[in-house]
């Protein structure tokens, strides 16, 4: 399984910002989609999931202000980040948890950069 995430940039605080995580295989089979992020310094933290069924779950600090979302028809999940606060600049990482060959396997993705400054 291959991702590819985009979306990041610069935007002032209280700005949006909707990151893409594009997955080479059928996201219908994945058996959940999570983005996470690791600001400078720190360790990398969960931000939000979405399970194959459509459950999502979010962090607490972001809860509220963020949505992920998916798309079945373009084998994309979406981080959309609304009511941006500096302390959201992080690298944003997407996730992929699925089982193959009876196991649980873990895929990332390359970070795309978020900063909220102004």
């Amino acid at each position: 399984v291959q991702l590819q995430a985009s979306g990041g940039g610069l935007v002032q605080p209280g700005g949006s910002l909707r990151l893409s995580c594009v997955v080479s295989e059928d996201i219908s089979t994945i058996t959940a989609m999570t983005w996470y992020r690791q600001a400078p310094g720190k360790q990398r933290e969960l931000v939000a999931t979405i399970s194959s069924g459509g459950v999502t779950n979010y962090s607490q600090s972001v809860k509220g202000r963020f949505t992920i979302s998916r798309d079945s028809n373009r084998n994309t999940v979406f981080l959309q980040m609304n009511s941006l606060e500096p302390e959201d600049t992080a690298d944003y990482y997407c996730h992929a948890a699925t089982f193959r060959s009876g196991a649980l396997q873990a895929y990332w993705g390359q970070g795309t950069q978020v900063t909220v400054s102004s």
